[in-house]
């Protein structure tokens, strides 16, 4: 540019003609003549000069690779190690020479990957109504009890506040949604209208055309009772529901690191919504600069009230217990009692428990939940009555095998038919103050000293019955006072000792 403003100033200001100013300048004569008849000097954007290279040759296969790698699981997808890797086998498969290095395949890779990447949809901002939600799982690690779970933590935000819950649990099937939301809905007092989820089992029976969904009976049921709408996102595009996505992970490393350890999952999930609103009450939202607790009542007022009435979050199954009266549900095995072997029983299946009905629908027996395969689960109450008939098979259940030792001693120093008096006497109070109770009284009874079946009863009902009061006398008013009078036992004693010695 400098050279520019040189040959023309020498032309139009000194007046040098442009034969001249190409000798002294050593410009061909064309240049210094185009530059004279140049009139504009706006700035130009910079041109990208290429040249051909040792990968140009392989450009449009690599670039089918990476365009086919669309179609391919994510994690099945090249590498551009690969496409080196890949290249260099056809080459010498071919018995060509291969004189590319890595790095130029890599920079190649680069390049293309950015070409394609170009040309795929723009994301379209979206607005964010007041008391909608988006729904998602993530996946947990905690402990309950001291056993490691590989959980899930239900995520549920509120874009338009940018107000957050999540709630834990030992799985993401329905059951386990169902409470989650059911849990959120009663802590904030409302429920929201549209929803927004991926494309979950739990939900989602069939993807149809247009964006329709065919969503499963029970997720159907969830809809009606708390009348709010669902929204599903396209197929394998999570990003259309990015402020729940995002927060999947956030929530995952501030609230779940270290790793959460309890011994309630219930009660922990209500201290989670109860940090979840108090968060919201300190946050300032990212765009509006305004605190995110006073932006949720906007989503509060534009959502639905509760139902009049509660959701029981649970399905029910029919299932025919085996000869030991264990009833299968998803691999794993659940008692239920003797009197139930070969039976149809009805399970009520729900996030935390499973609970063992009849047929008149009366509970027989609760049991946690068991999430992994091939599981069991025994409660021994309902089986009390079965071993009470049955002593001599006692040490070989596992009724026996989780007693305490000083328990176990007491049932080995019996005869039978204390034996016999003693799991009848636990069977009975099991059923009448439930089996956990019943049974820590009993071991009780037996650490005070108990011997024999009537010894151990009379300290289960010292240990349960209500104290007789202590009766107070009154003294009438002209009672005459006497002083206090004190037993004196030596002159006894030495009589006592006297005796022995005569």
């Amino acid at each position: 540019m400098e050279q520019a403003y040189y040959i023309r100033y020498e032309y139009n200001n000194k007046g040098k003609s442009i034969r001249q100013i190409s000798r002294e300048t050593g410009h061909a004569f064309d240049t210094v003549k185009k530059y004279i008849a140049m009139e504009d000097f706006s700035p130009k954007p910079p041109v990208k000069r290429t040249r051909k290279g040792k990968t140009t040759k392989y450009r449009e296969t690599v670039k089918k690779w990476l365009i086919d790698d669309e179609q391919a699981p994510r994690k099945q997808r090249h590498t551009a190690h690969r496409v080196f890797t890949r290249l260099k086998k056809e080459a010498q498969a071919e018995g060509r020479e291969f004189d590319v290095s890595e790095r130029s395949i890599r920079n190649l890779v680069a390049k293309l990957r950015e070409e394609i990447s170009s040309g795929q949809e723009v994301s379209i901002p979206l607005s964010h109504p007041a008391g909608e939600a988006q729904v998602d799982f993530g996946d947990t690690v905690f402990y309950e009890n001291g056993i490691m779970y590989e959980g899930h933590h239900l995520a549920v935000t509120f874009p338009h506040s940018d107000g957050k819950f999540v709630q834990l649990f030992k799985g993401e099937n329905l059951e386990c949604l169902s409470q989650g939301l059911k849990n959120i809905f009663e802590h904030i007092g409302k429920v929201p209208t549209v929803i927004r989820f991926d494309n979950m089992s739990t939900a989602v029976k069939k993807i149809l055309s247009y964006g329709e969904r065919e969503v499963t009976e029970g997720f159907k049921r969830l809809m009606n009772h708390y009348n709010f709408q669902s929204n599903f996102c396209n197929p394998e595009s999570g990003h259309e529901k990015g402020s729940v996505e995002n927060y999947v992970g956030t929530s995952r490393r501030n609230l779940f690191v270290p790793v959460p350890r309890t011994d309630d999952l219930e009660k922990y999930n209500k201290e989670l919504l109860e940090e979840c609103s108090k968060e919201m009450q300190e946050r300032v939202h990212y765009k509006h600069e305004r605190i995110v607790s006073d932006l949720f009542q906007e989503d509060l007022e534009a959502m639905n009230d509760l139902p009049n009435y509660d959701f029981d979050a649970c399905k029910f199954v029919f299932c025919k217990t085996n000869k030991y009266g264990y009833a299968k549900y998803d691999t794993n095995s659940y008692s239920t009692s003797s009197q139930f072997a070969c039976k149809t029983v009805t399970l009520k299946v729900a996030a935390m428990n499973v609970t063992v009905l009849n047929d008149n629908s009366e509970v027989i027996v609760t049991h946690p939940r068991l999430y992994g395969k091939n599981k069991e689960s025994t409660l021994w109450g309902p089986y009390l009555s079965l071993i009470a008939k049955r002593p001599m098979a006692l040490k070989y259940t596992g009724f026996f095998e989780r007693l305490p030792a000083k328990t176990k001693e007491y049932f080995f120093g019996c005869s039978i038919p204390e034996r016999k008096k003693a799991l009848h006497f636990l069977s009975q109070e099991s059923k009448r103050t439930g089996y956990e109770k019943a049974l820590s009284i009993f071991n009780k009874a037996v650490s005070m000293g108990a011997k024999d079946p009537d010894s151990l009863i009379a300290g289960y009902r010292f240990l349960t019955e209500p104290k007789l009061p202590e009766v107070k006398m009154r003294q009438h008013p002209y009672f005459p006072k006497t002083t206090e009078y004190k037993v004196d036992l030596d002159a006894y004693m030495s009589l006592i000792s006297e005796a022995h010695h005569v």
